[in-house]
Parts: structure tokens; C-alpha cells; sequence
């Protein structure tokens, strides 16, 4: 039975496991993108979601909380410089992992890890378009008000050296 089991053991003690990722989430802070086997990603993934969504807010608390965690300074510095401010519009969904297919000793399941904004190949060079999110807000009405057309000023009427009073729009 599974009563109460949440989360992948990995057939680890819980120190091991703490350990482990740990310092898989360090590698993958430090290099953008690791490759390990597909368990091991989930479970990654379900370990440095909330630390990346702590790194947002740069408080003394945030980065005690991520630093008791992951126990690297300097992951934590590059967690908090450099990963935060590209991942700050983004709402969640911070990582991808990409099967690879299997090992060739055991034939396990192997998986790409990978911050998402730091892929150049899926979105070079373009700005990546912020999506809205449709939690409990009406439709945003765009406020169409109908202005008075204004006059264009055309070469002829500044030849005849009058004066051009600006259009005040009555609201």
C-alpha cells in the first residue's frame, strides 16, 4: 500500500536523499542543465521548484530558507543573482525534463533537467511573451473612447504663416 507516500524515496535514507538533492540541485543551478535518470528528475524537480519561486523575493529570510536547504553559498548567490531576475514573470513551471531514453549498463530511464529560460535552442534571441492566467478575473475590457478626429497640418497652411491653435479634447 501507499498510504501517505508523496514523494520518491529513491531508495535512499533520508539523509542520503537530503544529500543528493542537494547537490544535484547545486549542478543544476551551476550548469543550467543536468542529465540523470528520470526518477531522479522528478524528484529534482519537486525539490527546486520552491526554491527558485523563494528566490524571487531577495530577503535576508528567503535566502536562509534556500541556503538550509541546498547548503552552497555559491549556488545560492547564482540562485538568487542570476536565475531569479530571468525567471521573475514567470508564475511556475521552472524546469523541463526531456527523456533521453535508457542507460546502456541497466537500461534505466535517463532525463534532461533543464532551466527553462536558460534554453537557447527553444526560444533564441526573442523575448518570451508573458502569458496571462485566468484565476478568478473577468475579461480586461479595453477602454475604446471615441476622440475627435484631429486636423492634420499640411505645408500649405504653415506657408501662410497662421497661427495653429492646439485641439483640446473635451473628457
Amino acid at each position: 500500500m501507499r498510504h501517505g507516500k508523496k514523494f520518491n524515496h529513491l531508495g535512499r535514507k533520508t539523509a542520503h536523499r537530503r544529500a543528493m538533492l542537494a547537490n544535484m540541485a547545486c549542478s543544476l543551478i551551476e550548469h543550467k542543465r543536468i542529465n540523470t535518470t528520470l526518477a531522479k528528475a522528478k524528484a529534482l524537480k519537486q525539490f527546486i521548484e520552491p526554491l527558485v519561486t523563494k528566490s524571487k523575493e531577495d530577503t535576508t529570510h528567503n535566502r536562509r530558507v534556500v541556503f538550509s536547504r541546498i547548503r552552497d553559498k555559491y549556488a545560492v548567490t547564482e540562485l538568487f543573482r542570476e536565475v531569479a531576475p530571468k525567471v521573475g514573470d514567470r508564475p511556475g513551471g521552472y524546469t523541463r525534463i526531456i527523456k533521453l531514453g535508457n542507460r546502456l549498463g541497466d537500461n534505466a530511464d535517463m532525463a534532461m533537467i533543464e532551466l527553462v529560460d536558460f534554453n537557447e535552442l527553444y526560444n533564441p534571441g526573442k523575448p518570451a511573451k508573458k502569458k496571462s492566467t485566468r484565476r478568478g478575473r473577468g475579461k480586461k475590457v479595453e477602454e475604446t473612447a471615441v476622440e475627435a478626429p484631429q486636423a492634420e497640418v499640411t505645408p500649405e497652411k504653415k506657408a501662410d504663416n497662421t497661427e495653429e491653435k492646439p485641439e483640446t479634447s473635451q473628457e
